[in-house]
């Protein structure tokens, strides 16, 4: 069932109740009958469980209002699902979100009516793949069996962007497969696969649970080397990162490529409710941080950074005003 028809049912239940008991009709502030659903991303990601904290932290602290994490593809899923009503928060990748709002990439002159709350956190690039697949270098993914993340989201963006920088195809010079995260680490498990891409936080569930139920078996594949032409291309949108050895207990640190990650909302949200939603996220950080570490990262100094992509009303006056 979509989010709409998970609010018409309860919104017809609310009504029912209303009319067995004769009370007052809810107040006419709540939005979309006080239910509010976060898209999120795969169930072993970092989207999904810092979404479900968030959701938690919602529906304690503004009245009137329920909300709860949906498990999506992610970014590209997300944000058409905010814009077309079906969900009312998402989590995105910087650079899906900025294609998002200016009609580009995959949404080629389709511009779609989206702002955000915030910039959280950076998500790194991980690139992982099998030790006894005879892959020293990106360049060796060549012909290789790869799976560059969900259908429509912001991983298989990303791979397929590295893979053009590093003067690949991505729909011919690999075996290419668009596969859930919880899926791809099967496949990799079985050697159905050779190597996987996945835009995450530190550490993500899925990546973790890979790299230490069979160690010595697969390997981080450093991505220094495609730092300076995916820049010229996308100047200011990837940075240049460190994967710590500590994260995934890996042998050395790890050179890779970091994004960062955007709260987006639909532009028609009303601003008392962008500007409660940006402050239940910032008041109550510290609840966050004990769900997944990645929220100690939420800076509110930077969080108005959010680039192209325009920040909603409420949340700028959140910023302004405290």
């Amino acid at each position: 069932m979509t989010g709409r028809g998970r609010r018409l049912v309860a919104a017809l239940v609310g009504l029912a109740l209303v009319a067995g008991c004769g009370a007052e009709r809810p107040d006419s502030q709540v939005w979309h009958d006080g239910r509010i659903f976060v898209a999120t991303g795969n169930t072993t990601g970092v989207y999904y469980q810092l979404g479900g904290g968030y959701a938690d932290l919602i529906t304690q602290h503004l009245p009137g209002y329920e909300a709860r994490a949906e498990p999506t593809g992610a970014s590209v899923e997300n944000i058409t699902r905010v814009a077309s009503g079906d969900m009312e928060i998402a989590f995105s990748l910087a650079d899906t979100a900025s294609d998002a709002v200016q009609g580009r990439g995959t949404f080629d002159k389709q511009p779609q009516p989206v702002r955000a709350l915030a910039r959280v956190y950076s998500n790194y690039t991980h690139v992982i793949v099998r030790t006894s697949g005879k892959i020293d270098s990106f360049a060796d993914l060549r012909g290789k069996r790869v799976s560059t993340g969900s259908p429509r989201s912001g991983t298989d963006i990303i791979a397929g962007r590295l893979l053009t920088a590093a003067g690949m195809d991505p729909t011919r010079d690999i075996q290419r497969f668009n596969l859930s995260l919880p899926e791809t680490v099967k496949q990799m498990r079985t050697n159905d696969l050779d190597a996987m891409f996945f835009a995450g936080g530190l550490p993500t569930p899925g990546v973790k649970d890979l790299l230490s139920s069979a160690p010595g078996k697969f390997r981080l594949l450093p991505l220094a080397e495609l730092v300076e032409p995916l820049d010229a291309r996308y100047s200011g949108v990837y940075t240049a990162a460190t994967l710590p050895k500590d994260v995934y207990g890996t042998p050395e640190p790890t050179p890779t490529i970091t994004v960062a990650n955007v709260l987006v909302v639909p532009v028609d949200m009303p601003e008392q409710l962008a500007y409660d939603l940006t402050r239940v996220l910032f008041t109550w950080q510290g609840d966050l941080i004990r769900v997944h570490p990645e929220a100690a990262n939420f800076n509110r100094a930077s969080a108005a950074a959010t680039g192209a992509v325009p920040l909603h009303p409420g949340a700028l006056r959140f910023y302004r005003t405290g």
